[in-house]
């Protein structure tokens, strides 16, 4: 079993950076895909950026293009979403997750977290 712990979210000013963690424990993850997504204020869970098992590939929503880089640390089991340039319709609970495939698929994704909020004020 895996259990997955996000932190790094609060409230930032439009423009700003914030630094989002995903820490595991039960079990290694180095072998999962992972992911970030988000859900916003009356709308459903979406998409925000994948990784493959080893951080050689990533893969983003249209949203967080150019802005959000996610990257992993197997040694630390650990999982970053780094946000710059942040936007008011950034605003959401941010949820890490893991599972088998790269994919941007929330059904793919056995393992989730309780999420963090990220606040964009403008």
């Amino acid at each position: 079993q895996v259990q997955l712990v996000e932190s790094g979210g609060g409230l930032v000013q439009a423009g700003g950076s914030l630094r989002l963690s995903c820490a595991a424990s039960g079990r290694t993850v180095s072998s999962y895909a992972m992911g970030w997504f988000r859900r916003a204020p009356g709308k459903e869970r979406e998409f925000v950026a994948a990784i493959t098992w080893n951080g050689r590939t990533a893969y983003y929503a249209e949203p967080g293009k150019g802005r959000f880089t996610i990257s992993r640390d197997n040694a630390k089991n650990t999982l970053y979403l780094q946000m710059n340039s942040l936007k008011s319709e950034d605003t959401a609970v941010y949820y890490c997750a893991a599972g088998n495939r790269f994919t941007s698929s929330n059904d793919e994704y056995h393992y989730w977290g309780q999420g963090t909020q990220v606040t964009v004020s403008s």
